[in-house]
């Protein structure tokens, strides 16, 4: 079964990767200060990025040296380069494995690669450690990992914090003291023009766990939080204004950038909730199997006000000949399994257990990427017919319900709310990333040698990871950017060719 329904990502990928065609190193064009290119009401000479991994370059799951190079900050420097631009430093790893060291121990992973068998961890022991600091300022303050309160949040970059988990191990690399904040080194460098994209983890780590987390809204102590709770709007609104106050304190110039919806990104739209192929006489078996529960369990559980008709209509378990939709867990349905243990069921726990939340996936519900090592699996070999997404279900850390992408699409919409209105407020380039990254995944986004699409590994746009770009994916973000920088502070900054960037890297098995 596994093997049937096995995504056959690796293959096809590099098929069509191998067929992309090579491109020289990027050619700008020459253009002079205050004729062809000029910074308009802008001053570029001191830029500086704050934000999370998406502002550090992170990509395949990891942050390495070529990918922190290929950071939009970086290209949009080099470009700002041409309009009075000044030098920009970042922290920048060791090598180009990714991975992280605390003290000699690993804990970050190395990079993805693209195998003949998919994507698969570089191997290899890296050498970027914590406790080794880099000497700064660094005009690139982009932490991996940060959400929007952890910016304003002392002892963010504490070396002594990082094993026990209140310190982040990218800030502590390179912070300037055990106490500081990610804005308050951000400030102390005076920029006179700066980008903010923060937001994005305030919400991400919820939906990559499938809902795992809490909806903390209603709570305004983000010292309570989980790392993959949502973070109440208020939190969010307060934090960030402090950011972009402290960042204009001196009359930098600036640009705000929004949050993308989950549904934009690959991680959320590579796996079919369609995905399990069955023949008649295996369809039919599984249907005798769950007879019981569709026909007797589930009315007897209306008919003692357990739950209700509409639940238990949304429970019921069909297989067809063809492709199906899994069995999940849906921790939004009401937990029977104590129920089913006692009379008139009298079901064995485990049996029970598996029952309590159950229900067949829908076409509204979305699969996260990893789930495609799980789906069709035999967890115990001496059970085959034991299969993930068939007999066994899905388990909730693996699907984003539709009740879970409210929550986050409401949170989202708030922050972007917050976002847009204090660009406004402070007159102040307001970046639409959400749109932007919505049109390339309806639409592709051309430029002059393909188009750029959120199809996983063959698109162009996105790592490895499904979350973060590649470097072409980043050089969009960039030129986006910089269409917005130009309309906003009339000015004339030339933008890259998204082609002679690179996509996702290949690696001899």
């Amino acid at each position: 079964m596994k093997n049937t329904i096995k995504f056959m990502i690796g293959l096809l990928a590099i098929g069509l990767v191998s067929c992309e065609p090579e491109f020289e190193n990027a050619v700008t064009d020459e253009g002079f200060y205050n004729g062809i290119y000029f910074p308009g009401d802008a001053d570029f000479s001191n830029y500086v990025a704050l934000g999370n991994s998406l502002t550090a370059g992170y990509a395949d799951g990891a942050l390495y040296r070529s990918g922190q190079e290929d950071s939009y900050p970086n290209i949009m420097a080099e470009q700002f380069g041409f309009v009075g631009g000044g030098d920009f430093t970042q922290p920048l790893t060791s090598d180009d494995l990714g991975g992280l060291l605390l003290g000699g121990t690993q804990i970050g992973p190395n990079r993805l690669v693209l195998t003949s068998d998919g994507p698969a961890s570089l191997a290899g022991t890296p050498t970027t450690d914590v406790t080794t600091s880099e000497t700064g300022p660094f005009n690139n303050m982009g932490v991996p990992g940060a959400k929007s309160y952890h910016l304003v949040t002392p002892g963010y970059g504490s070396v002594a914090g990082v094993s026990n988990g209140t310190a982040n191990p990218w800030f502590a690399r390179f912070a300037t003291s055990e106490s500081t904040t990610v804005l308050a080194d951000a400030a102390s460098l005076n920029p006179t023009f700066f980008s903010l994209w923060i937001g994005n983890n305030d919400i991400l780590g919820y939906a990559t766990s499938g809902g795992s987390g809490v909806d903390q809204t209603g709570n305004l102590d983000p010292s309570t939080y989980g790392g993959n709770d949502i973070t109440d709007p208020n939190v969010f609104a307060a934090a960030y204004s402090a950011q972009v106050d402290a960042l204009v304190a001196g009359g930098a110039k600036g640009v705000l950038l929004n949050i993308p919806d989950v549904t934009s990104i690959p991680y959320f739209t590579t796996v079919p909730a369609q995905s399990i192929p069955l023949d008649a006489a295996t369809a039919g078996a599984v249907n005798a199997q769950f007879a019981q529960y569709n026909d007797q369990i589930l009315p007897l559980l209306v008919q003692f006000g357990v739950i209700t008709q509409e639940e238990a209509d949304s429970r019921v378990v069909n297989f067809v000949e063809g492709i199906n939709y899994p069995i999940i867990v849906d921790n939004e349905l009401t937990n029977v399994s104590q129920v089913l243990q006692g009379p008139p069921g009298n079901l064995p726990e485990e049996l029970a257990n598996l029952l309590g939340q159950l229900r067949q996936a829908t076409s509204d519900d979305l699969i996260v990427l990893p789930a495609s090592s799980v789906l069709g699996s035999v967890p115990d070999p001496s059970n085959p017919l034991g299969v993930v997404g068939v007999s066994i279900p899905l388990e909730n850390q693996w699907v984003l319900t539709t009740t879970e992408q409210a929550r986050v699409a409401a949170a989202g919409a708030a922050y972007n709310a917050t976002i847009e209105g204090l660009a406004a407020a402070n007159e102040l380039g307001y970046g639409d990333m959400k749109s932007a990254l919505a049109d390339v995944a309806a639409n592709g986004a051309f430029y002059n040698g393909g188009v750029l699409t959120s199809t996983y590994v063959t698109g162009g746009a996105f790592s490895l990871d499904g979350v973060h770009p590649s470097p072409r994916g980043y050089a969009f973000t960039a030129n986006t950017i910089i269409d917005v920088i130009n309309t906003t502070y009339n000015a004339s900054i030339p933008k890259v060719d998204i082609g002679t960037y690179g996509t996702v890297t290949f690696h001899n098995n």
